[in-house]
């Protein structure tokens, strides 16, 4: 929950300003709602795609404050969020509203990024797979995982001053990508910056980041990018 329209502009058109558009990297941001439409006009004829960082799982109907996938589809967005790990630790959002929503997105032609991770406490009580594995089986027990995209973010490397290693993050992407079908892609969020991010994307089944606070600084994020090419 960041931005103003003055500091969206200023980074959005820098961003633009930079990134090659014969980049092999695919580029997309994720803004709050109330900035969507400025994000599609001072985005639009670049190469950076949108997105929204979440959505309701209801196409319409009395759920008042709740923003449909076919009503961020009106503003160009490619991409939603769901079930991002403050959605489902502050939120309480289960498995099941997740996978309804990561459904609603594919209806009406988004692509969902479905974030999986576990915290501290799973992690040390060595329950890490269980736990993703239950997170991303929710969807495949419905849908398959097609047109879509997968992050694993580690919710205790997360602002915390904590990072994974990048065999750590590997370790987990593997046992994801077993899963899946090929071609999907598999983003890493775990406190991803400038000074990380080379090595995190030289892992073998780290296809690209899905980035928090170092999004919000033009240069740290460029760097970034770079990284991934």
């Amino acid at each position: 929950m960041h931005g103003s329209r003055a500091s969206n502009r200023a980074l959005l058109e820098t961003l633009a300003g930079q990134i090659d558009r014969k980049s092999a990297v695919e580029v997309a941001v994720c803004p709050p709602y109330p900035y969507l439409e400025q994000v599609s006009a001072l985005l639009a004829g670049t190469s950076i795609a949108w997105g929204a960082q979440n959505i309701s799982e209801h196409a319409q109907g009395a759920y008042t404050g709740e923003v449909s996938a076919a009503m961020i589809k009106e503003f160009g967005c490619r991409y939603a969020i769901v079930g991002h790990s403050e959605r489902r630790q502050i939120y309480g959002e289960s498995d099941a509203q997740v996978a309804a929503k990561f459904a609603a997105a594919r209806a009406a032609g988004i692509t969902p990024i479905l974030c999986v991770g576990e915290t501290l406490d799973e992690r040390e009580a060595g329950r890490t797979e269980e736990v993703v594995e239950r997170q991303l089986g929710a969807i495949l027990r419905n849908v398959d995982f097609e047109n879509a995209v997968l992050a694993y973010e580690p919710v205790w490397a997360i602002g915390t001053g904590r990072n994974a290693t990048p065999e750590q993050a590997q370790a987990v992407h593997a046992f994801l990508r077993a899963r899946l079908s090929a071609g999907v892609r598999i983003l890493y969020g775990g406190s991803v910056k400038a000074a990380n991010a080379a090595a995190i994307f030289a892992m073998p089944d780290v296809d690209g980041g899905l980035i928090g606070g170092a999004s919000l600084v033009a240069k740290e994020f460029l760097e970034i990018v770079r990284a991934a090419q």
